[in-house]
């Protein structure tokens, strides 16, 4: 069943547009040079960001957990002439190979980055934003979620990655490992949230479509 979904994601991808230059690039760096190397968007979901993005037209997006900045140069594909882009990254080791590749995408002047806690940084920035990416410290989804939502517009987008866990949600009532809890607890969390309309996708390790009413 693995060979069946591998060789069905090289079809998407051959009959997708392909990965441009400077995404490929920080690919291949990232893969070779960093610890974790999962954890990249990668083509595929890079791609769907870049068309979410697009479609919102967003003015003001917020990124939660930067990595090596694949997934904030595709977000930041859709934003509006004059937008900012506040991407937060809690290892500042990465800021070199973050800060490199987002001046080869020629986004430097719309791309703010921020190196340190989310938590602490959030409050700092201070704006409201259309859409807001998040896909930082799994244990703090439901805090971010909280900070955030008074600074998401009514109609804007909230979207959260590794919603599936890699099937560790479905394992048991109650995830003892803080991880999967954090996880766990924001999904149950959201189900009854009246104030947004939801939906999952199946994409990689999951990821959730959050609309503000």
């Amino acid at each position: 069943m693995s060979d069946f979904f591998f060789h069905i994601e090289e079809y998407i991808l051959e009959h997708s547009d392909p990965e441009d230059e400077v995404l490929a690039a920080l690919n291949r760096e990232t893969n070779l040079k960093v610890l974790r190397p999962r954890m990249l968007s990668g083509h595929l979901q890079g791609k769907i960001l870049e068309m979410i993005s697009k479609m919102i037209q967003p003015e003001k997006i917020l990124e939660i957990g930067t990595y090596t900045g694949y997934s904030a140069i595709c977000l930041a594909k859709g934003i509006k002439k004059g937008g900012k882009l506040h991407t937060i990254e809690i290892n500042d080791e990465l800021e070199d190979i973050v800060l490199k590749y987002i001046k080869k995408a020629g986004l430097t002047e719309v791309v703010s980055n921020h190196f340190g806690n989310a938590l602490e940084i959030i409050p700092e920035i201070n704006e409201m934003f259309d859409l807001v990416f998040i896909d930082g410290d799994k244990r703090e989804y439901l805090k971010y979620y909280h900070m955030v939502f008074d600074h998401v517009k009514p109609g804007g987008f909230i979207l959260a990655d590794n919603v599936l866990w890699s099937g560790k949600v479905i394992e048991l009532d109650s995830p003892d490992d803080e991880y999967t809890k954090g996880i766990f607890d924001f999904n149950e969390y959201l189900k009854n949230d009246s104030r947004v309309e939801k939906v999952i996708l199946p994409l990689r390790d999951g990821l959730t479509l959050i609309r503000k009413k």
